[in-house]
């Protein structure tokens, strides 16, 4: 059984390293032909898969954590002078790059787009195949996949701190939603309000303007530093490990193990498919915050403090 936790779905740095990958691999090269073993997989019709063969990669970008490739003219009369493909790897999704005209033997294997150098295999882990391809034939339809999210890489203070103003949601919340901030998820928005010394459940709307700057500067930084990281271990390689838990996170992933920066045992919070991760010394003043499920079972027995945690 896959266990979803450990394939959390790519986010920002994990997606630019892709995309500086595949633009080192496919840009200005045609793409001779997409091989398609899950059907699922497409979802759109118009225009056809097959219109995108034989045109030539003019451009790759990110999409929130959405992979973008700009196909130029076709060989063929009367389709559409540009195409885009839009990739969502969604959770368990993974590319890989292999040789030309690779197999898809695997169960996991769910298309193969064949370059005259190589060929790029889309992959997806587990039994829900939530990875999704779409054919867009004009800049139009491409925007209608933008979820609105602000980049947060380059957008000005002033637009966070308005998109902030204007949520009800908890900062965890605000910081995934991809309407309000565009490709973090739940694994960096763990970092980034570990980073800013912020509760993730503190209400967007109620920070004072000292903690929306910290928070600003934090998500900024929190993002940087992770795609130099990644790229420093990518190298001119292709990224094969893109996981939402690596060793160097400070909260993510690491329940019960010590805060690199205090030394208490980060807590956390499940929800369904994700999970909260903070420090209560760093991030909430020493509060254990509720997880719905065992502070309901625990009751009395559920600790409210750092303090009455470590006594137990």
């Amino acid at each position: 059984m896959v266990c979803y936790s450990f394939l959390a779905m790519p986010e920002l740095p994990d997606v630019a390293l892709y995309v500086e990958a595949l633009e080192r691999r496919i840009l200005g090269r045609r793409l001779e032909g997409v091989r398609l073993k899950s059907l699922f997989l497409l979802r759109s019709a118009v225009p056809p898969l097959a219109a995108a063969s034989g045109r030539t990669v003019t451009g790759l970008a990110r999409l929130g954590k959405r992979i973008v490739l700009e196909l130029g003219p076709g060989p063929r009369a009367g389709e559409p002078a540009r195409l885009y493909l839009l990739l969502h790897l969604m959770i368990a999704g993974r590319l890989h790059w292999k040789e030309r005209g690779a197999a898809l033997p695997r169960r996991t294997d769910l298309a193969a787009f064949d370059f005259e150098d190589g060929t790029l295999v889309l992959t997806e882990a587990g039994t829900k195949k939530r990875a999704s391809l779409f054919v867009v034939a004009d800049e139009a339809g491409l925007a209608a996949h933008d979820r609105g999210g602000l980049e947060p890489l380059v957008c000005e203070f002033a637009a966070f701190e308005e998109r902030l103003r204007g949520s009800r949601h908890t900062l965890k919340r605000a910081l995934c939603d991809p309407r309000l901030f565009s490709g973090i998820g739940n694994a960096y928005s763990d970092e980034i309000l570990h980073r800013a010394k912020l509760s993730p459940l503190q209400l967007a709307h109620n920070l004072e303007p000292a903690e929306t700057a910290r928070l600003f500067d934090a998500v900024r930084a929190t993002l940087n530093d992770w795609i130099e990281r990644l790229r420093a271990e990518t190298g001119d390689g292709f990224p094969a490990k893109v996981t939402a838990f690596r060793p160097g996170m400070a909260v993510h992933g690491r329940f019960g193990q010590p805060c690199p920066v205090c030394n208490a045992p980060i807590q956390r919070i499940v929800r369904a498919e994700n999970e909260v991760n903070y420090c209560p010394r760093c991030q909430t003043g020493g509060k254990i915050l509720k997880d719905r499920a065992l502070s309901v079972l625990l009751k009395d027995d559920w600790p409210s403090t750092l303090e009455e945690l470590e006594e137990r």
